[in-house]
This record gives C-alpha cells, structure tokens and sequence, in this order.
C-alpha cells in the first residue's frame, strides 16, 4: 500500500531504506524544504528526465510496498525530489569540529585569512553548484535556500584571504543540528576552516550537532561518527531551535588557538 503524507509531520521511518530514498516530494518550497530538515530528511531533486524517470524505475516498488513514502497532496511530481535519511547517520559533534595539529600550525601563519557567517551565502552555493554533475542544487533549490538564509534557518561560513572567497560550507539548521549541505575550496584546506569555524560559532548558541549526511572517507576525515538514525531523529524532535550564530567577521586564525583533535 502507497504511504502517502500531506506533510512531513507523520513521516514514520522505521521500515524505511538505510541507504536510499526514503520518501519521493516534488514539493521543494522554502516552508516544505525547512520542513523535511526537521524531519530528518534533505533532497536530492533529479536533475533531469532520465533521472526523475530512474527513481520511478528503482523505487516504485518499494513504494507500492510501503518503505518509501510518497509525501504531498498536490500535482508536484513526487519522483522529481528523492529524499534522503541515511542509517547510521554520519554527525560531527561541535567540540570535535577541530583542526588537525598540521592545519592548526598551518593556520597560524595564515594572518591574512578570515572567517565571516552569512556575508556570502549566495556566492558560497554558487561556488558549490559550479562544474558538480549531477547538478542537485537546481535553480529552484537555490531560490529555497537562499530564502532560507533570509530567515537565518540556513547559514554559510566563509574563509577570505585578503578579500578574495577561498573557501565556504553551508547547511541548514533545526534544533542543535545543523545538516551541512555542500562546500567548496579555493586554497588547500579552506573547506576544512569553515566546517571548523561554523562549528565553533554554532557551538557559542548552544548547538551540538554537524549533520554530514553522506558517509565517506572524507567525512569520517573531518570527524564525522555514524550514530543510528532512530538516535539522530530523536535528538530532532526533542530539541528546541536555537537563536542564530552571530555573523562577525574574525580571524582565522583563532580557531587555531582554540584547539586542535
């Protein structure tokens, strides 16, 4: 029997898949998207046709059976949007989103470098788009995120040298987590800085959580542990949100003195 949702309230992912889709919504509006984060599930719209037409292939019968739920009640598409909850969830915990010891000392030479929140989110998901195939960051993606960001649910870190964006990270945030989406880098290691320094700044509000949710060598590198996703959705749904970073613009270099893992 098809599970169809109005919403992602009702959203039950005890049958779902560990490692893949676990709902279809073609719904990727900045209410819905903010929404399905606070579910415990991010998209991966399809691109083009053949891959809207691959996820029907794929999953309709796991759809039909009840593990993939269908979520909206409008004419959107479903297949369209692939949304994603992996099981083990891959997190960074806030006081482990540190720098290596050779970063740290890399770093603290580094005096030209600086680190801002929010002063170019556009800039950092366009860095993040360009040159990426498939590209799952469509227009309409960005149109929600960027609206997101207006609201101050979805945030970017930055790193500059001299002036010049070398490096970014952005994600979205719910409760004391906050789910990082894509980044990118200009100078070796810069992506590294901003992970490190949005922890930090997210750290200061109370929060506890980096959602990596993808699991791989390079994030199990940046300090990612894979927690059970039944433990990861409570922390979810237990937790209130939080007020935002503070967006100054500080040096680098800081993050070098607070610490190193």
């Amino acid at each position: 029997m098809i599970r169809r949702h109005r919403n992602w309230a009702s959203l039950d992912l005890s049958r779902a898949p560990a490692d893949g889709p676990v709902a279809f919504c073609g719904d990727l509006g900045p209410e819905n998207l903010l929404a399905g984060y606070r579910a415990g599930v991010y998209p991966f719209p399809a691109a083009e046709p053949p891959l809207r037409d691959l996820n029907e292939a794929l999953f309709e019968e796991l759809v039909a059976d009840g593990q993939v739920a269908i979520v909206g009640d409008d004419n959107r598409d479903p297949y369209s949007v692939a949304w994603w909850s992996p099981d083990p969830r891959p997190v960074i915990p806030v006081d482990a989103g540190r720098l290596g010891h050779s970063l740290a000392k890399h770093l603290r030479n580094r005096l030209s470098w600086s680190t801002s929140l929010n002063r170019a989110f556009g800039r950092v998901v366009e860095e993040c788009r360009a040159g990426r195939e498939p590209r799952w960051l469509t227009a309409e993606l960005v149109d929600s995120l960027n609206r997101l960001n207006e609201h101050g649910w979805a945030l970017s870190a930055e790193v500059w040298e001299d002036g010049e964006l070398i490096g970014g990270v952005f994600g979205v945030r719910t409760g004391p987590v906050l789910s990082l989406d894509s980044m990118f880098h200009r100078r070796s290691d810069a992506a590294k800085v901003a992970i490190a320094d949005l922890a930090a700044r997210f750290r200061q509000v109370g929060g506890r959580l980096l959602d990596a949710q993808w699991d791989s060598p390079q994030t199990r590198l940046l300090g990612a542990t894979p927690v059970p996703r039944a433990r990861y959705l409570a922390l979810l749904q237990a937790s209130p949100d939080l007020p935002p970073p503070a967006d100054l613009t500080l040096p680098a270099r800081r993050l070098a003195a607070a610490g190193t893992g």
